[in-house]
């Protein structure tokens, strides 16, 4: 497996790897919160974010990673591809290719919080609020740089 660069025609299916993601990792979030997210998702931030993706050998999209300015915005991967190091090779990825060090996290997600940790990010601060206003708290993560 390796990390490779997402094309435009990529954004359905990495959508399709978004909803799934989300749906299996995020229980807190309500159906009309996702629902009105997908199309932001589609429309507006793929194209604002520096995407890669890891495929399957029958090349389908097993997770993906959007960075912005030293941040990860999204890591996803698809349910069936939990636990095979998908996440943590987009998340090294990000670190190396893209000098990515910080990611918020919302703070219902004991999962992702968990990974990040394990990574060497730690919660530097909290917004009780999420990007889009809505009452989902953020842990705002770092990477701590190892001496």
């Amino acid at each position: 497996m390796y990390v490779e660069s997402v094309e435009k025609e990529d954004y359905r299916e990495l959508l399709e790897v978004w909803e799934a993601s989300v749906r299996a990792t995020h229980d807190f979030l309500r159906e009309d919160d996702l629902l009105e997210l997908k199309p932001l998702i589609y429309e507006q931030y793929f194209g604002a974010l520096d995407l890669t993706c890891v495929k399957g050998e029958g090349g389908d999209i097993l997770g993906f990673c959007g960075v912005q300015g030293g941040k990860i915005e999204m890591l996803f991967v698809a349910p069936q591809a939990r636990g095979a190091g998908i996440g943590a090779l987009l998340l090294d990825d990000a670190v190396a290719a893209q000098d990515a060090s910080r990611v918020d996290v919302n703070e219902q997600n004991p999962q992702a919080l968990g990974f990040y940790r394990h990574k060497g990010f730690t919660v530097t601060d909290r917004s009780p609020l999420d990007g889009l206003g809505k009452p989902y708290p953020l842990l705002h993560m770092a990477l701590v740089p190892t001496p």
